[in-house]
């Protein structure tokens, strides 16, 4: 399942989406002034998640960790992921996604782990890169949480990605060896006022719009490895 992906540096304080962006033209390319820096996001890293501030009635981003705290020590990122179909049946979702507290992660590219078997008999993630190949940002719904961790001087805000059984494409590439193969709920563009709350949608509303994405022309690539530094 994604544990990577990347987004342009400028999209991490964009909060509304109406448009790609104010200083971007319809095309998607970057527009003057902007910041064209791509930035990656990893498990355990921090993510810029947009939320509904219900008190302000506006959107706000805020930074949380990749990842829920393990309930036997507190701070290795487990789990990362919850399922469509159960998110609102079961904990440690069910209670965040009833309360309203689903966020959305805006994405350009993102990554799959392709089990590969070595001659040697062991095997191998070979990570390949999903690209939509228009610029436009796209969102991930998310859930997210506040945990009170011993030791730590403040409350964790914590979240993980809304997952959907893998679309055509990365089913029949990357995930054809695997029974049950996954891929991140990507939210439609006139999806996020209800997935953040904005409308006061019906949980069952909210989890109508975590669909598989089909009929997609993206690129997959395995991405190219990074060059091992040279021995002085």
């Amino acid at each position: 399942m994604c544990g990577k992906f990347t987004a342009l540096a400028s999209w991490s304080e964009v909060v509304a989406f109406s448009q790609p962006l104010t200083d971007r033209g319809g095309d998607g390319e970057p527009g003057e002034g902007s910041n064209d820096e791509i930035v990656s996001f990893r498990v355990n890293g921090l993510l810029p998640v947009i939320v509904w501030d219900a008190e302000a009635r506006a959107r706000r981003v805020v930074k949380m960790r990749w990842g829920f705290p393990d309930p036997r020590d507190g701070r290795r990122p487990r789990p990362i992921h919850a399922r469509s179909e159960t998110i609102d049946a079961k904990e440690p979702f069910r209670t965040p996604f009833h309360a309203g507290q689903r966020g959305i992660v805006v994405f350009r590219t993102f990554n799959e782990g392709e089990e590969v078997m070595k001659p040697s008999g062991k095997t191998e993630t070979r990570q390949w890169m999903i690209d939509p190949r228009d610029g436009r940002p796209r969102g991930f719904a998310f859930v997210w949480r506040r945990f009170e961790i011993a030791d730590l001087p403040a409350p964790m805000l914590a979240c993980v990605m809304a997952t959907v059984p893998a679309n055509e494409l990365i089913r029949r590439t990357i995930k054809s060896g695997e029974d049950d193969p996954r891929m991140p709920a990507i939210l439609d563009d006139d999806a996020w006022s209800a997935w953040l709350g904005e409308d006061e949608a019906t949980p069952e509303a909210a989890k109508a719009l975590l669909r598989t994405m089909e009929g997609v022309n993206w690129q997959a690539a395995p991405e190219p490895k990074k060059p091992r530094p040279r021995k002085p």
